[in-house]
C-alpha cells in the first residue's frame, strides 16, 4: 500500500529544497557598501558574484552614490570594489572585486519561468547579510518603469514579480530557482508582499556583457513616445498580428522627425521584424542599429507605407 504524502513531508521536501538553495547561492551574494573607497555612506546594497575573477551584477541604483565599495562576504571576507559601469535604464550594473578567487552563481534563463515556480531571494536587507527568504513567482510579463536622468524613460519589459519578502538592502542580490540558478536581480519593493526582479535572459546577459567591455550599453534612439493599438481586422490578419505601437509624439530634430513618421502614425515592424508594444521596439534599439538605415512600416490612416529612419546613438 502506498502511502500518501502528509502535510508535514510537503513541508520537509519545500525546506530541503530551500536550504539546499540558499547553501549554494549565500558563497556568491556580498553584502555591498558604496562610497569613497567602500568606506563612506553613499549607500548600501546586494551583489551577485557572476565570474570566479571578481565580476558581480548589482543594480544600477545601489551604485549610483559612487565609483568605489566594499563586498563583504558570509565567511568573512572583505574586498575592495571598484564599478565598472551602470545602466540605469535596466537598473544594471557591474562591478569588480580585488578578488581572484570567487564564487560565481551559475546562470538561468528566466524566460523559462512559470507562475507558481519556487523562488529563492538571497540579499542583506537592512543591514542583515545573508538574509533568504523564500516564496513563488507571482506574475510575469510586469513592466518596470525607469529613468536615466537625462530625460530618458523606460519599461523595463519581462520583469519578475515575487512574494519573496524583499526589503532595502535586497536590491542587487539574487533571485534564485529551485536549482540554484540566477534568474534574477532584485531591484524593487513596489508595495507590502510585493517584489520585483530584472530577469536573467538573453536581453539582460547582452546588457551585461556590454558592461563588463565598455563600462556603458549604446543604444539606438528614434525619438518618439508611443504605445500599443489594436490594429483594424483587415491589417491585423494580412499581418498575422492584433497590435501596433502607435506615435504618440514625434521629437523634433529627431531620427523620427527625418524619417516623416508623425504623431498618429501606427509602427507594425521595423527592419522587417514586427512590433506590438513599446517593449519591443525597445529591444530593436541596439548599438548595431546606431547610424544605419533602418526600414519602418506603419500604418497611416487605412494604408501600410514605407518610411526609412536612421537611429541615430541615445545620448
Amino acid at each position: 500500500m502506498v502511502e500518501t504524502p502528509t502535510e508535514q513531508d510537503a513541508l520537509d521536501a519545500y525546506s530541503a529544497v530551500v536550504t539546499s538553495v540558499a547553501e549554494k547561492v549565500l558563497p556568491s551574494v556580498a553584502s555591498l557598501r558604496i562610497g569613497r573607497g567602500g568606506r563612506g555612506f553613499g549607500g548600501a546594497g546586494s551583489g551577485v558574484v557572476i565570474t570566479p575573477d571578481g565580476f558581480l551584477v548589482t543594480s544600477a541604483h545601489v551604485v549610483a552614490a559612487g565609483s568605489a565599495a566594499s563586498a563583504s562576504f558570509l565567511d568573512g571576507t572583505e574586498y575592495d570594489v571598484d564599478v565598472v559601469g551602470a545602466d540605469a535604464l535596466s537598473d544594471l550594473a557591474v562591478a569588480r572585486a580585488r578578488a581572484t578567487t570567487l564564487t560565481p552563481l551559475r546562470i538561468g534563463n528566466a524566460d523559462q519561468l512559470r507562475v507558481g515556480q519556487l523562488v529563492v531571494a538571497v540579499g542583506n536587507p537592512m543591514g542583515f547579510s545573508g538574509s533568504v527568504t523564500s516564496g513563488v513567482v507571482s506574475g510575469l510579463g510586469r513592466s518596470l518603469a525607469t529613468a536615466d536622468g537625462n530625460g530618458h524613460r523606460r519599461f523595463i519589459e519581462d520583469v519578475i514579480q515575487t512574494d519573496a519578502a524583499l526589503n532595502p538592502g535586497n536590491s542587487g542580490g539574487a533571485l534564485a530557482d529551485s536549482h540554484a540558478r540566477l534568474i534574477g536581480v532584485n531591484t524593487a519593493v513596489a508595495g507590502m508582499g510585493l517584489g520585483l526582479a530584472v530577469p536573467m535572459n538573453g536581453t539582460t546577459q547582452a546588457i551585461l556583457a556590454a558592461l563588463m567591455r565598455n563600462g556603458r550599453v549604446r543604444r539606438a534612439y528614434l525619438g518618439i513616445a508611443g504605445g500599443t493599438r489594436p490594429l483594424p481586422p483587415p491589417i491585423a490578419e494580412r499581418l498575422g498580428r492584433k497590435a501596433g505601437v502607435e506615435v504618440h509624439e514625434v521629437v523634433s530634430g529627431s531620427p523620427a522627425a527625418g524619417g516623416k513618421l508623425r504623431a498618429g502614425d501606427v509602427i507594425v515592424s521595423v527592419g522587417g521584424v514586427g512590433v506590438s508594444k513599446a517593449g519591443d521596439l525597445q529591444r530593436l534599439m541596439v548599438e548595431a542599429k546606431i547610424g544605419t538605415k533602418l526600414a519602418l512600416t506603419v500604418m497611416r490612416g487605412d494604408a501600410l507605407i514605407d518610411l526609412d529612419v536612421v537611429p541615430v546613438e541615445l545620448t
